[in-house]
């Protein structure tokens, strides 16, 4: 089970690289065969990002350190995705926020509201989930406007 993770989070990272449009845009490059999903997608003036679960080493309690190291991969993740489409944390409108512990929820907010600059926040919604992604124990997905 560890080599089928380690797997997924190399082709997690080698889609990320990779964001597909949908309109106007030149084709996107293909995604692994294993990934049936784009790490983001263009609308119009809109980019659609796809959940980020941020990799908690193994071994590390996501519940101390490692919880707090995958919001930050999550999110540098999401950071990286806006880049690569000419974008910054500023031109996020909405988040959605999926805990695999609700009780985590403060700290996610102690981490998540630093990469939103002068107090400017997205809209949010967060949810306790079960069984994430490769037992992340969170995910986060964005919704970001060209303007």
């Amino acid at each position: 089970m560890k080599t089928l993770a380690a797997s997924l989070t190399a082709l997690m990272l080698t889609a990320a690289a990779a964001p597909a449009q949908a309109q106007g845009a030149p084709a996107p490059q293909p995604l692994p065969a294993k990934l049936p999903f784009s790490p983001s997608v263009r609308v119009g003036d809109t980019l659609y990002m796809s959940g980020q679960i941020g990799q908690v080493p193994e071994g590390m309690d996501p519940h101390k350190e490692g919880f707090d190291a995958a919001v930050k991969g999550a999110m540098d993740s999401i950071g990286k995705i806006l880049k690569d489409n000419g974008l910054t944390y500023h031109d996020v409108v909405k988040c959605t926020v999926m805990l695999g512990d609700m009780a985590d929820w403060p700290r996610f907010n102690a981490a998540y509201v630093p990469y939103f600059d002068g107090g400017r926040l997205p809209a949010r919604s967060a949810f306790g989930a079960a069984g994430l992604a490769l037992g992340a124990p969170l995910e986060v997905e964005c919704i970001a406007a060209f303007k």
